[in-house]
């Protein structure tokens, strides 16, 4: 079975994301979509709400799980009997980043493959963290993320009223 690992703190899920992972259960028997752990990035939502978050959003594709891990991604893709590592690149911006964790990645374990893959070219400008500062400043983000996580975002950071 040719399984494949599809890394992101994914704070939030987007539709770009989705695209990568459609298109990935396309081309292996199995893909864990694996929700890391990464309290550095100061992330808005929990590791248990995001990983909740793509659990729902890949249960409709029958060889897409969702997963958490902490630690090294080469470590976690061994113990999953993983071949590949799946990772989105946007915009040539992306590839020099993506390019040198593929290679240290290599380095610490040469049996692991980098697969890259370029979204639809209508996500090519989408990120979490512009989702996240659209829904912030009050943007509807209904066309970039699930439904799920559109309703979780407004949940997130509706404006608490203040007492006087």
């Amino acid at each position: 079975m040719r399984t494949a690992i599809y890394p992101g703190s994914f704070d939030p899920l987007t539709n770009g994301h989705l695209d990568v992972v459609q298109r990935a259960a396309k081309l292996f028997d199995r893909v864990v979509v694996a929700v890391a752990k990464n309290e550095g990035k100061n992330p808005l939502f929990t590791d248990n709400e995001r990983l909740a978050q793509v659990k729902q959003a890949v249960k409709h594709l029958p060889n897409v799980e969702a997963d958490g891990f902490d630690g090294l991604l080469v470590d976690y893709v061994v113990s999953k009997k993983a071949q590949a590592i799946v990772r989105g690149l946007r915009a040539v911006s992306d590839f020099e980043f993506e390019f040198q964790l593929a290679l240290m990645n290599r380095k610490l374990n040469e049996n692991i493959e980098t697969i890259f893959m370029m979204p639809k070219d209508t996500y090519t400008f989408l990120s979490s963290r512009i989702v996240k500062e659209i829904a912030r400043l009050g943007g509807d983000v209904g066309a970039f993320v699930p439904v799920h996580v559109r309703t979780a975002l407004i949940k997130k950071l509706k404006p608490r009223k203040q007492k006087d």
